[in-house]
């Protein structure tokens, strides 16, 4: 496995977006990552001699997926993955000669989220449903994201796997007491969002100031949306 770091570092992107090249012929990259052209250079080299490359998309959120289609053209490769030309299925296999992929359908940090699980080194590609840094990621997208993040969650801990490679931040290698971390934040989130509620704020604007304090308006924005996604949660919604 080779990792390719694109350079669009940002407060959603920590030090930017991780690409995965994994096996050499057959070859799988994920997450061909955002559309700049020193990225999508480096990851056509390194996949130069293969005869047979695929491209697999966690999610088709522009940070990951921008790059497929002009890397798809440099590489004679195929695009899998939400909003690509060929779907994947949940336990789909993908060949490499490093062993094979399966695709893990976890939705919550967007509705089509796949996690790709790679059994020969015990290791998940997690895209956005885990980050490198922290305890948190984005959950607010739709609605019932936040029970799907957390039945994902699950998921990924049923695997057994020890390594976990985000597409934002280092590789993790300690996978089990961080997914555990990562649910955990979510449901301590959780009660201070019914506390809030129990408290008589109401709506998703009053709640976000009483649980998360002033925030500067982008990222209040995107905080309101994840209230709004556990305020959700808390009233049945799937």
């Amino acid at each position: 496995m080779r990792s390719f770091l694109a350079p669009n570092p940002g407060p959603f992107t920590l030090d930017g977006t991780h690409s995965y090249v994994v096996g050499g012929d057959p070859v799988a990259i994920v997450d061909p990552g955002p559309r700049i052209e020193s990225h999508i250079s480096a990851l056509t080299d390194a996949v130069a001699q293969a005869g047979d490359v695929v491209i697999l998309l966690t999610h088709d959120h522009d940070d990951h997926a921008a790059a497929a289609a002009r890397l798809a053209h440099r590489t004679g490769g195929s695009v899998h993955g939400p909003g690509a030309d060929h779907a994947l299925t949940d336990g789909q296999r993908i060949p490499t000669s490093g062993g094979d992929l399966v695709a893990i359908s976890t939705p919550g940090h967007a509705r089509r989220h796949f996690c790709f699980h790679h059994p020969a080194t015990a290791s998940i590609f997690v895209g956005d449903l885990i980050l490198g840094d922290g305890d948190t990621t984005w959950i607010g997208e739709y609605r019932g994201a936040v029970a799907h993040y957390l039945r994902s969650l699950d998921r990924l801990a049923a695997l057994g796997a020890r390594t976990l490679h985000p597409a934002h931040g280092p590789a993790i290698h300690d996978a089990a007491g961080t997914i555990a971390r990562f649910r955990a934040h979510r449901l301590r989130r959780i009660e201070q969002v019914r506390r809030a509620v129990a408290n008589g704020h109401a709506g998703a604007p009053a709640v976000t100031r009483q649980v998360y304090g002033p925030l500067p308006p982008k990222i209040r924005a995107m905080a309101e949306a994840g209230v709004d996604a556990m305020l959700d949660y808390l009233s049945g919604a799937e």
